[in-house]
């Protein structure tokens, strides 16, 4: 965890800076709780650490990274693998927290966006096509890293039957290989696509 905390921290007062919240530490913290929960095995500080460093890469084609930034910060801010309403849950905690510091519309904005991380649905609004992109970009990682990822969601779904975890986490990654293009900017569809389909086809060759 300690060595994703300084970039995780450098992010964080970063966005302090420029939308001056009221209670930057206070947020950082029951941030940085939320994330190191012990029914998450992916959806961790590791997950948040890998989704900003991939934003440093494509700050400059985005319209307010600031708002995609934060919007990764509180993605996944709640989370029970037993659970269906965790998108919403971070909404909820999002708007609590964050709320009295920014405009209406960049509130509204933001809790969109982290409800669009559930479905991952196309849409033709940029910033938001990265944010999904970036979410999604585990699938185009290294094979170690993509096994490891693996082994993370098959912890967190340690509670579901194995059979019926390996027939529904197989639905799952033939969805994702099966899309046209998976990711939905050009930067992503040019440097993360054949990466993430060579891994899911191998994924699921072992299946």
């Amino acid at each position: 965890m300690q060595q994703y905390l300084t970039l995780l921290e450098k992010s964080w007062f970063e966005l302090h800076r420029h939308y001056h919240f009221s209670e930057p530490q206070k947020v950082f913290n029951k941030l940085i709780a939320a994330y190191s929960e012990k029914q998450r095995a992916y959806h961790t500080l590791q997950h948040v650490y890998e989704c900003l460093i991939l934003l440093e890469s494509i700050r400059s084609d985005l319209k307010d990274a600031y708002s995609v930034e934060l919007a990764l910060w509180f993605h996944d801010a709640i989370y029970d693998p037993q659970a269906k309403d965790n998108e919403m849950k971070s909404v909820e905690l999002f708007e609590k927290y964050m709320a009295q510091d920014l405009s209406v519309e960049i509130v509204e904005k933001i809790k969109r966006w982290i409800i669009a991380t559930q479905k991952h649905e196309s849409t033709n609004e940029l910033d938001l096509q990265f944010l999904l992109d970036i979410d999604l970009a585990i699938l185009a990682a290294s094979p170690e890293r993509f096994e490891e990822y693996e082994q993370q969601i098959q912890q967190e779904y340690a509670w579901v039957e194995s059979e019926i975890y390996s027939i529904k986490r197989k639905e799952v990654l033939a969805h994702f290989y099966q899309v046209e293009p998976l990711y939905q900017t050009e930067y992503f569809q040019q440097n993360f696509e054949q990466r993430a389909k060579v891994n899911l086809r191998e994924i699921l060759d072992e299946k």
